[in-house]
């Protein structure tokens, strides 16, 4: 089989006008970024407030293993195979970081016969709107310095500062930093860091704007450092929320762009699914939704992790609920669980330890109340034996499932998965959260550690127990709850895979993220600046005379 970036070349594209006009998007609202990619203006949901939702499915996957999930691939060959069955659907998707792409994981825009395009410019700068978050991002650090050297009028402890610089690359030795050494022309000296530009909280504000003017709001919430007395300091303090907004005015338009089978798809913001919410902006879902009857999206990481955001914050705070969440497995990553050895040999012993993990996830989906299909990705390796298996497992659960070939065959890979769907979607259905935001802040930290976490009692280590006095002295504490842990288990250790259970879940510290509305509870070490590894990607990526790339996937 050629590889992904083969198949993208064979490819005849569609002109992304002809795809617009068919979304019956006024010329007006479209901006051209080339003849394949277009952004559309944030003010073309406003001309649409009439309209009727379509339906939202929710892709989520079980904990992600090195074995591959293939959620993305899943999601953009479930939205191909819905318009196959002759209904409109749209996939939305985030956009991929530079740091990863550069990294291990590679591109993040499908792959085989199941793919987004074009995919060299989706995955290598797009529409240039990760880097205007970078921007934005790094003229708030600059900002902080100047006033800090120029009297320092608000008061800012300097060991206090929270708001560090930010790059879209992975770059270990940025992580902790001294600046402005050389003299008290370049200011003065402190200890500084990066974070990816996928881990700022302008990412995640970006993503949960509405117009202008909300973003504008959310921006000058941004707490940034504390004042010699212990006081917030806020973006609003600094009086540069305007000029943050000009930075990120073209960034906050949708991109729209096409599936390998010229279907739409808007892809567009990429915050992280541990830090943050983890799926893409609330104005290309809600665009989506008014346009088409099935809009596809999905959430980063596990159901543990992005779906349980999706559920608990995204959809209160958006204002919609999914009618379908597809849950993506594979036996491989199943087998994984179970400590199996060779992943590409059949091993029904290691398939039965490790489908706890399927379970598990089944379990706690159910207590959102909506229906519930899984899609299992099919590999080469997997035997009819292991297959049947699953299959058997899941329908004993009252649980829809359907083989995915998507990768290898298109859409007519998901059609069974498509259909199923489709049927789930017409089924009544209310979400229930796990908890309620008004609830107090360790209450909603306990409820998810027991019902999602499995956990039995939740610790908080001595800079946890301090942040959460700060929340309630100066009223963070109503904030919804993003908690960050490990992908790689439901729990707080990524040693524990499989479905653990009846241990302590540690919260070592917190972080507020006051503009995006909510505040961020740490589990465990999580890392704001990835590094590359060893051998990373760029080292098989190359470009020919004639501007041919190779070695991206």
């Amino acid at each position: 089989m050629l590889n992904d970036i083969e198949i993208a070349k064979k490819t005849k594209l569609r002109k992304i006008n002809d795809i617009a006009k068919e979304l019956k998007i006024d010329e007006q609202f479209i901006h051209q970024c080339g003849h394949h990619i277009a952004k559309i203006s944030h003010h073309y949901l406003r001309e649409l407030n009439q309209k009727e939702n379509g339906k939202l499915i929710l892709v989520t996957a079980i904990n992600p293993t090195p074995a591959g999930e293939g959620k993305t691939t899943t999601s953009i060959g479930l939205s191909m195979a819905i318009n196959k069955l002759g209904k409109k659907s749209i996939v939305t998707l985030r956009e991929p970081s530079l740091g990863p792409v550069m990294g291990i994981k590679g591109g993040a825009a499908g792959g085989g016969y199941s793919q987004v395009l074009p995919m060299e410019d989706i995955n290598l700068h797009f529409t240039g709107d990760i880097h205007a978050v970078t921007t934005a991002h790094n003229l708030v650090s600059a900002v902080i310095d100047a006033h800090i050297k120029y009297g320092n009028e608000l008061n800012i402890d300097e060991t206090r500062i929270f708001w560090k610089r930010a790059m879209d690359m992975n770059d270990r030795a940025l992580r902790q930093i001294v600046i402005s050494l050389g003299g008290r022309a370049n200011g003065y000296p402190r200890e500084d860091g990066f974070v990816i530009t996928a881990a700022s909280e302008i990412m995640a504000v970006l993503c949960l704007a509405e117009d202008i003017p909300d973003l504008k709001r959310r921006l000058q919430n941004i707490v940034i450092a504390r004042n010699i007395k212990g006081k917030p300091i806020t973006i609003g303090d600094l009086k540069i929320e305007g000029a943050l907004a000009v930075v990120l005015k073209d960034a906050l338009n949708p991109n729209l762009v096409q599936t390998i089978e010229g279907t739409p798809a808007f892809i567009h913001g990429g915050p992280f699914a541990n830090i943050a919410h983890g799926t893409n902006s609330l104005i290309s879902t809600k665009m989506a939704l008014k346009i088409s009857d099935y809009v596809v999206t999905e959430s980063g990481f596990g159901a543990d992790l992005g779906a349980e955001k999706f559920l608990d914050f995204v959809s209160p705070a958006a204002g919609f609920k999914p009618n379908v969440i597809v849950l993506v497995a594979t036996i491989r990553a199943l087998k994984y669980n179970g400590k199996a050895k060779e992943l590409d040999k059949e091993d029904m012993d290691a398939l039965r330890n490790g489908i706890v993990n399927l379970r598990i996830h089944i379990e706690n989906l159910q207590k959102f109340g909506i229906p519930i299909v899984v899609a299992l990705n099919k590999f080469d390796t997997d035997t009819d034996t292991e297959i049947k298996y699953v299959v058997d497992f899941v329908e004993n659960m009252n649980t829809p499932i359907a083989i995915n070939n998507a990768y290898y065959e298109g859409s007519n890979g998901a059609l069974e998965l498509a259909q199923k769907v489709i049927n789930a979607a017409e089924k009544d259905s209310e979400l229930t959260t796990i908890y309620n935001w008004h609830d107090p802040l360790e209450v909603k930290i306990m409820k998810l550690a027991k019902e999602i976490y499995r956990a039995k009692h939740v610790d908080y280590e001595l800079s946890a127990r301090n942040k959460i006095k700060f929340f309630k002295k100066f009223g963070y504490d109503h904030l919804p709850v993003i908690v960050a842990k490990t992908q790689y288990s439901i729990s707080d250790d990524p040693k524990k895979l499989g479905a653990p259970s009846n241990y302590n879940f540690t919260i070592r510290d917190f972080e507020l993220s006051a503009g995006a509305g909510f505040i961020v509870a740490l589990a465990g070490e999580i890392m704001r600046m990835p590094g590359l590894p060893k051998i990373s990607n760029a080292v098989h990526l190359d470009i020919d005379a004639k501007g041919n790339i190779t070695g991206l996937s």
